[in-house]
Formats: structure tokens, C-alpha cells, sequence
């Protein structure tokens, strides 16, 4: 995901869905865009439900 995008999804995690910054930075340390992306992470490790995992993939298909 290219560094624009990725500031605003970040943005998005925060604001919309409330998420902490501890548990976005926990994610991101997790992350390996190629076999895990961050949304899929989120989900994996708890810190999102399957709703919240839906408007991620809602918000990442308009941006």
C-alpha cells in the first residue's frame, strides 16, 4: 500500500472505527503485506470484529 493511502486508512482505523493507536502499531509490527496484510491482521490477533473487518474492506474498495 503505497505511504498516502496507508496514512489515510491509518486515519480511517482511528477515527472511524476507534481502534487504539497501541493496537494499529501492534498490527503494523505484524504485518507482512505479502502473506498478511494489516486488515487480515487486525482480525487475526482479535482487534477487530468481522463487522469492523467489513468496513475495512468497504473503505479499501473506494480508496
Amino acid at each position: 500500500m503505497e505511504a498516502k493511502k496507508r496514512s489515510k486508512f491509518i486515519q480511517f482505523l482511528r477515527e472511524e472505527l476507534a481502534l487504539p493507536t497501541s493496537a494499529i502499531d501492534f498490527a503494523v509490527k505484524h504485518c507482512q503485506p505479502e502473506l498478511a496484510p494489516l486488515p487480515m491482521v487486525l482480525w487475526q490477533y482479535g482487534l477487530v470484529t468481522l463487522n469492523q473487518l467489513d468496513q475495512i474492506f468497504d473503505w479499501l474498495e473506494q480508496a
